[in-house]
């Protein structure tokens, strides 16, 4: 399955971009999450993070020709929840760019509150 949770880019700086995600209550994965109560699962808001990390890359002048995939995760903490009709905007920073990928932060946030905050890092999907 191919999804994306980035509805649109805010804002693209030389090392960061801004984008939004707003969550409806026609999304499939809220009906088991949690019945009566909907949030956005903890996954997708960091999924959001790695989308957006991901196009930040793609807009770079030489971005990586291969899928970029999450290899790591550090500090990772959750905050308010996201519910059905909210949006969850995004704001992921480039920390470190070397040979092997690179290193971000990132942050989600619903109306100021954050939902999503901790670092992460993408690198070139390797075939065996």
């Amino acid at each position: 399955m191919r999804f994306e949770l980035i509805d649109r880019v805010l804002d693209r700086q030389e090392d960061s971009l801004t984008g939004i995600k707003t969550v409806t209550a026609s999304e499939e994965y809220l009906a088991d999450h949690f019945p009566g109560f909907p949030v956005l699962p903890g996954v997708m808001m960091l999924e959001a993070l790695a989308q957006a990390a991901r196009l930040f890359v793609a807009g770079q002048e030489n971005p990586a020709t291969r899928p970029l995939v999450v290899t790591q995760v550090r500090n990772v903490r959750y905050g308010n929840m996201v519910r059905p009709g909210q949006a969850l905007t995004v704001h992921v920073t480039l920390r470190k760019q070397d040979d092997e990928g690179y290193d971000f932060q990132g942050t989600g946030k619903v109306d100021e509150q954050v939902a999503v905050q901790g670092r992460f890092r993408l690198e070139p999907l390797t075939t065996a």
